[in-house]
């Protein structure tokens, strides 16, 4: 008798557990469906690289949903990984790692959606023979994927001279020309010089590329990256000036050959294979080209009266410099929302943020934190539903929900996106078309399956 009420309790208990734990079960499975119809609300899906699941071979382990510093990309619905928020992806790849059966691959675009990207090889390499691109203007955010395509490029521009039996530098014709200093043409660089060929890099700007960029301290890098002439960099969060300082010591200890300021303006391949690359004061030749120039390109104007005036700004660098002012920012995405708190927190600064959707849905998850608490606190004023109509010398109007408001002003900062150079590769004949990279990707794993398993096969044979 006691042996069954022993039983009785201790199933009891059991039975209180599992409620419990299923209940828990149930209301996260229920977010993540919110989560998701959020998703399909506030955006229109991933428009880059996102993870692709095969849910025949998921076993619903969740570890992928746990492992994303972005937050809730992925969660678990109905016993499987499914997505939720894949326009928060940018490429981190550790739900791929992390996944114990290869249920999860990275693809650049849902279904049928390639057309805004130009078509490139795996080995990077574009319509044009020999003109590479790596970094983000061929789809892939993160600075890892940045340097990691940099070195593959240069390895395989090594391969290729050699194969062609040119191993000697011409005084004339570089082995490679690579456009752009940011994080994939210096890791380009640095592996060129690895690899003794004869380069040039080229910058518009400054060194550091889309980095430099950055409004200060902002976090960047997260995952560990192998760099040429360095090794391993292990570090996986760092702020901007850090990692430009990085950068900056790692340069100094090679001839880093690179040309700032130069914009190019025109790419053509000659009959004989060779490019020539002009730019405003030079002219360049060389075998290959490796186009690392990022995704941002020229800044996105709104088109509003008063855009014009020197107030009007679209990046910032240096928050600090700014106080005792009466500041707009326009825009909803990371960038706005960033310059945006650091604005807010410099001495006197009143700000404002005007934003034509109704809530935030596009920023990352500690972004999302950090602003609510800003809102809350009334470091910044959020005018959601809003556009604005004019700017003036003192004062902007805004639309409110179909009502116009003028407000006080010193400083207007837009974040409205840029424009990717896709004109300029089309006009030096870069092509582009639709592929469906979904079904790609799911052809390649099973692919790489059957391979797999090959091996294992012979080498049990064996």
């Amino acid at each position: 008798m006691d042996t069954l009420i022993t039983l009785f309790i201790v199933g009891g208990i059991t039975l209180f557990f599992l409620r419990g734990y299923l209940k828990s079960q149930k209301e996260k499975e229920d977010r993540a469906r919110q989560a998701a119809e959020k998703g399909k609300v506030f955006s229109e899906g991933p428009r880059a690289q996102h993870p692709h699941i095969d849910t025949a071979q998921c076993i619903g382990c969740g570890t992928c949903t746990s492992v994303c510093p972005e937050g809730d990309v992925l969660a678990m619905v109905g016993g499987k990984a499914a997505i939720v928020n894949g326009y928060k992806c940018i490429g981190h790849s550790l739900c791929a790692e992390a996944c114990p059966v290869g249920a999860i691959t990275r693809v650049m675009a849902t279904p049928g959606m390639g057309a805004d990207l130009p078509t490139i090889s795996p080995q990077h390499e574009t319509t044009i023979p020999n003109l590479f691109i790596v970094g983000e203007l061929g789809g892939l955010a993160l600075i890892k994927n940045a340097v990691n395509q940099g070195r593959e490029c240069i390895d395989t521009i090594t391969g290729r001279l050699i194969s062609a039996g040119i191993t000697e530098p011409s005084s004339d014709v570089h082995d490679v020309l690579i456009v752009g200093a940011g994080p994939a043409g210096i890791s380009a660089s640095l592996r060129a010089i690895e690899n003794k060929l004869n380069y040039i890099t080229v910058e518009q700007d400054e060194i550091g590329g889309t980095v430099a960029k950055y409004p200060r301290q902002k976090l960047v890098m997260t995952s560990p990256v192998e760099f040429p002439m360095y090794g391993k960099f292990k570090r996986t969060e760092l702020s901007k000036e850090n990692l430009l300082a990085f950068w900056d010591v790692v340069l100094n200890r090679v001839d880093f050959n690179v040309r700032t300021g130069e914009k190019v303006d025109d790419i053509k391949r000659g009959p004989d294979g060779i490019f020539t690359i002009t730019t405003p004061s030079q002219q360049y030749r060389s075998r290959t080209v490796i186009l690392a120039l990022g995704r941002t390109g020229t800044p996105r104007k709104l088109g509003v009266k008063g855009e014009e005036l020197p107030k009007v700004m679209y990046r910032l660098i240096e928050a600090d410099h700014y106080v005792n002012k009466k500041i707009l920012v326009v825009g909803g995405g990371d960038s706005a929302v960033e310059a945006a708190m650091g604005l807010a927190n410099q001495h006197g600064n009143k700000v404002t943020m005007s934003y034509r959707q109704e809530r935030f849905s596009r920023i990352k998850d500690r972004n999302e934190k950090r602003i609510e608490d800003c809102i809350r606190s009334g470091k910044i004023q959020v005018l959601f539903n809003s556009n604005p109509v004019e700017f003036k010398a003192e004062s902007v109007i805004i639309d409110v929900k179909g009502q116009q408001q003028e407000i006080p002003n010193d400083f207007v900062w837009i974040f409205a996106g840029g424009t990717p150079p896709f004109d300029f590769l089309k006009k030096i004949g870069v092509g582009f078309g639709m592929r469906d990279q979904t079904q790609e990707a799911g052809k390649e794993a099973r692919q790489a399956e059957t391979e797999k398993k090959a091996l294992a096969t012979t080498a049990a044979s064996t």
